[in-house]
């Protein structure tokens, strides 16, 4: 039987990309990028994702009316967050002193020059771009969405700020750069990750298309 799926629209953030990702892996389901808190309502599915800064996704939920339709969704129905869509998740972040929706307890620090180096003492570059391991814990290696993904896989990341859970049991994915940080979170019909599926080739279609018979 098909869905549909909401892909919000808060004018930020690789919507098309996403969508079509999802189109590729779902042909079946509806895919609707959209702006309308009634669309997100009614989807079966929502999908948050999300680049650029912090203070700007959170002004612009704001503004257009959303934030209590992503925090109904993420309370009731499989709901996907990617890169801001998993930062807006906690409650508070240092990027322009914002909180966030804090649906997760944590923060949204961001990575300290000073940890920015490699094994020999070489610099790391921020924002962390480019591929990278992601490394399952091991309570979450059976999560639906890891289905037929290996651990230590290599994901697509742009990010300047990572999450820090208060909660370890929330964190179903992590990831080196300088230091360890949490790349993917977990909690009931929650699932968030700080890595681009989208363009993070068969691993991340595998993802999305877990996503999309995930039944949580």
């Amino acid at each position: 039987m098909s869905c549909t799926v909401a892909v919000v629209d808060y004018g930020m953030g690789n919507l098309r990309s996403v969508a079509k990702a999802i189109e590729h892996v779902a042909p079946a389901d509806r895919v609707l990028v959209t702006s309308s808190a009634a669309d997100i309502a009614a989807a079966d599915r929502v999908v948050v994702p999300g680049q650029g800064a912090m203070p700007d996704c959170m002004r612009e939920l704001e503004t257009r009316g959303l934030r209590q339709a992503v925090v109904q969704a993420a309370a009731a129905k499989p709901f996907l967050g990617i890169c801001i869509g998993l930062q807006m998740l906690f409650e508070h972040a240092e990027e322009g002193d914002v909180a966030g929706l804090g649906i997760l307890p944590g923060r949204v620090p961001r990575f300290s020059q000073d940890a920015m180096r490699t094994p020999d003492g070489g610099h790391l570059k921020v924002p962390h771009m480019g591929w990278n391991e992601v490394n399952q814990s091991p309570g979450t290696r059976q999560h639906p969405l890891w289905a037929g993904i290996a651990d230590g896989a290599r994901f697509y990341f742009v990010h300047s700020y990572y999450v820090e859970p208060k909660m370890p049991e929330v964190i179903a994915g992590s990831t080196n750069y300088g230091i360890p940080f949490t790349s993917a979170v977990a909690r009931d019909n929650i699932f968030a990750v700080q890595f681009h599926p989208e363009k993070s080739a068969c691993d991340g279609l595998s993802l999305l298309a877990n996503f999309m018979r995930w039944k949580p």
